[in-house]
């Protein structure tokens, strides 16, 4: 049976974006008391940006011991890392620039590769590697950050797509019904073996997928895929702004409160 998803829901864009970087360093804080390192999966996003550039910023970019994070990708756009579609691409400017992350620190994925299937299994491999998690075993991230797509997407895991299917595979590839046609994911197994798996959502464009998702008893996981990211063990953890939750029926006391 799947945990049951913990909902907060903030005014705007910016206090979500403050409130997902206070709850990155809490959990940072607690794995690296744990294990030592801290092994997060990133997204790409506008919403996951302003986490990114919170992280960088004056608050919090002394928070956290940060040549103990490890940073990987919960899915990429199959461009060179320089363009300006790439997930890297964005956080390299946003995030690892500003703090100085060292090239070890950081596992993306070779989206600039001709041969797709190739670049999936390298990435599996690399990631199999690090964890020491020789299959059939599962890696655990420590954290997964994923966005929400209109279509209730999430990563790169499209409404319909093979790649929903996926129980053995790390990573696939994928394709994507609009904007850069060919993608690299982590499979929703891999993303439901996490710690800690956290949705940053805003805006008003969101809310109807917000509420397939976490109310809509009849919906189709296929058709929206975030439904699918059902952890059995680790954290499940919304992060909305009301724009995002405007047509969710959960009363506000439906928030839990920092663990702090």
């Amino acid at each position: 049976m799947s945990v049951a998803p913990e909902i907060r829901i903030m005014t705007d864009s910016q206090e979500l974006a403050y409130e997902a970087a206070e709850l990155f360093v809490w959990l940072g804080e607690q794995t690296m008391a744990a294990s030592g390192r801290f092994r997060v999966a990133l997204s790409g996003g506008t919403t996951p940006k302003g986490l990114y550039a919170a992280l960088a910023g004056p608050d919090f970019s002394t928070k956290l011991a940060w040549p103990r994070v490890d940073f990987y990708f919960s899915d990429e756009r199959c461009v060179p890392p320089d363009h300006p579609d790439s997930n890297f691409g964005m956080a390299n400017e946003t995030l690892f620039r500003p703090l100085k992350i060292q090239p070890e620190q950081v596992f993306r994925m070779p989206g600039e590769e001709n041969r797709l299937e190739r670049a999936a299994l390298q990435y599996e491999e690399l990631v199999r590697k690090e964890f020491q998690a020789t299959a059939p075993a599962w890696p655990s991230f420590d954290l997964v950050l994923l966005g929400l797509g209109e279509d209730g997407h999430t990563a790169s895991l499209f409404p319909g797509t093979k790649a929903l299917d996926e129980r053995e595979k790390l990573v696939v590839a994928t394709t994507a019904p609009q904007g850069v046609k060919h993608r690299l994911t982590l499979t929703v197994p891999t993303i439901n073996h996490a710690r800690a798996i956290v949705f940053l959502v805003s805006g008003n464009s969101k809310a109807t997928a917000v509420r397939w998702v976490l109310e809509a008893p009849d919906q189709d996981d296929r058709r929206a895929p975030a439904r699918l990211i059902r952890p059995e063990t680790g954290r499940l953890i919304w992060l909305l702004d009301w724009t995002a939750a405007s047509e969710l029926t959960i009363a506000r006391q439906g928030i839990v409160s920092h663990e702090e």
